[in-house]
C-alpha cells in the first residue's frame, strides 16, 4: 500500500504509459541537470523486456484525469557477484515536488526491494542502491533519511572531438569494427574484464542483449575492438542518444563498456581501443565523447581519461543498503 495525496493513485507502470513517462523525465531534466535524455523507444527498451517484471515492480501515480505525476521501479538484473543488486530508479514531476510522493514511492522500492531479495536470491547478500547526481540535493537528504549510505562516486567525463590523439599501435593487434558475429565473445571478454569491478556482474545473454548491444542507442558501427590471433583482447562500445541530439544540438559517442582482457593489460590496448573509437566518431559526425567511470576504479581508468582530454562534467552518487542473506 502507498500513501500519497489526496486526489492520487498509483499502479504498475504499462507499456501505454511509456510516452507520459518519457514527457515527465524531461521536465525533471530542466530542473535535475542530469546530462540524460531518453526518448520512448529508448524507455521501452530499458522497462518492457524479458528482464523487468512490470507488474510486479514498478508504480505510476497519477492524477484522477490522468496527468502522470511520478513513477517508480525496483529492477533486479538476473546476474550478480558480489551481492545481487537491486536498482532502484523513480522520480516526481517538479510541478509535484514537496507534497511527500517522493517519500513514498521511496518507501514502495525498500520493501519491494527487500521482497525481490527474499523471493529471488535469499542465498545471497543483497544492495538495495539509488543513484543521484550531485545537482539533486534534496533527493540525496531524502536517501540519507530513508537510512541510505553514500556507496561509490561515478564521474561523468565528456571531451570535444577536436584535437584528437594521435592513432595508437600496438604490434600484433588489428583494430576492427564490432561485428555482429562476435557480439557473444565480446560479451565473454566483457564478463573476464570485470571481475573485480564494483557492483559488475556476469552477463548472461539476454541480459548482455537487453542491456547493452541490443539496445536501440548501440552503434557498432562506431564501437571498436583490439583483435589478435582472431581473438578480441579489449573493446570500446559506443552508444548514441538521439534524444540528447535533439535536445543539446551536438551528437555525442558515449562509450558504454570499455575493457581489456586481465592477460591483454599493460600493453596500451585500452588507449589503443578508445583512440580509434573517438577517431571514428569524428569521421562519423559526432561533435562530443562521453563515458562514465567508478572513482574508485581498480584499473586506474580515471587517469587514462584524463590523459586523452576527457574532463568531469556531472558526478553522480550510489547510494545504498544492505541485506544480509536471509539464510
Amino acid at each position: 500500500m502507498i500513501t500519497l495525496p489526496d486526489g492520487l493513485t498509483a499502479r504498475p507502470i504499462s507499456p501505454d504509459d511509456v510516452p507520459a513517462l518519457a514527457e515527465l523525465l524531461a521536465a525533471a531534466e530542466a530542473v535535475d541537470d542530469t546530462g540524460v535524455h531518453e526518448s520512448v523507444e529508448d524507455l521501452h527498451g530499458w522497462w518492457v523486456n524479458e528482464l523487468v517484471d512490470l507488474a510486479r515492480d514498478s508504480q505510476v501515480v497519477r492524477t484522477a484525469d490522468g496527468e502522470v505525476v511520478a513513477f517508480a521501479t525496483a529492477i533486479a538484473p538476473p546476474t550478480f557477484r558480489d551481492a545481487y543488486g537491486v536498482h532502484l530508479e523513480g522520480r516526481v514531476h517538479p510541478r509535484w515536488r514537496g507534497r511527500g510522493i517522493g517519500r513514498a514511492l521511496l518507501a514502495w522500492q525498500l520493501e519491494r526491494g527487500t521482497q525481490v531479495h527474499a523471493e529471488r536470491h535469499p542465498e545471497a547478500p543483497a544492495r538495495l542502491t539509488v543513484t543521484a547526481y550531485t545537482s539533486m540535493p534534496d533527493l540525496a537528504a531524502m536517501l540519507r533519511r530513508a537510512g541510505l549510505v553514500e556507496a561509490r562516486w561515478f564521474f561523468h567525463m565528456t571531451r570535444p572531438l577536436t584535437d584528437l590523439p594521435e592513432p595508437r599501435v600496438v604490434e600484433g593487434v588489428q583494430l576492427v569494427p564490432f561485428s555482429w558475429d562476435r557480439d557473444d565473445e565480446v560479451r565473454r571478454a566483457h564478463n573476464a574484464a570485470f571481475t573485480e569491478h564494483y557492483g559488475s556482474s556476469e552477463r548472461d545473454e539476454t541480459s548482455w542483449q537487453v542491456m547493452f548491444t541490443g539496445q536501440s542507442q548501440f552503434r557498432p558501427d562506431l564501437s571498436v575492438l583490439a583483435v589478435e590471433d582472431g581473438v578480441v583482447l579489449a573493446y570500446a562500445l559506443s552508444y548514441v542518444s538521439e534524444a540528447t541530439t535533439a535536445v543539446t544540438g551536438e551528437r555525442e559517442t558515449y562509450f558504454g563498456q570499455i575493457g581489456v582482457l586481465p592477460e591483454a593489460r599493460g600493453r596500451g590496448l585500452a588507449k589503443a581501443v578508445i583512440v580509434e573509437a573517438l577517431r571514428v566518431a569524428a569521421a562519423g559526425d559526432c561533435q562530443t565523447a562521453g563515458l562514465q567511470v567508478d572513482s574508485g576504479n581498480v584499473t586506474g581508468a580515471l587517469g587514462l581519461y584524463e590523459s586523452l582530454g576527457f574532463r568531469t562534467s556531472r558526478t553522480e552518487v550510489s547510494w545504498s543498503r544492505h541485506l544480509d542473506p536471509l539464510r
